[in-house]
């Protein structure tokens, strides 16, 4: 049963760290929104795996409260979120 939580931990692990690549590299803010959500993800599954690995049920208040946070963070920043492109200096707004 070890080499179960061991091949879990370093699925974790890779996803986490192929994710924080895609979140330093990524081109607009939109990517990195979706890089930081993942990483969000892969905590929480993180979390999760350790729950069920340790016995310790108390984590899963965690788990919840990440959920919750990372929910209104993620609508909040695509809700005012300023787009990437830079208009031409003297450009004017169309009406």
């Amino acid at each position: 049963m070890t080499a179960v939580w061991i091949v879990a931990a370093v699925m974790i692990t890779t996803a986490a760290a192929i994710t924080m690549f895609r979140l330093l590299a990524g081109p607009n803010t939109l990517d990195r929104l979706v890089a930081v959500d993942t990483l969000i993800a892969v905590t929480m599954c993180g979390i999760g795996i350790w729950a069920a690995y340790s016995l310790d049920s108390t984590v899963t208040y965690g788990l919840t409260a990440l959920a919750l946070i990372s929910f209104v963070g993620s609508v909040s920043v695509a809700r005012f979120r300023v787009p990437d492109v830079d208009k031409p200096r003297g450009a004017r707004r169309s009406r």
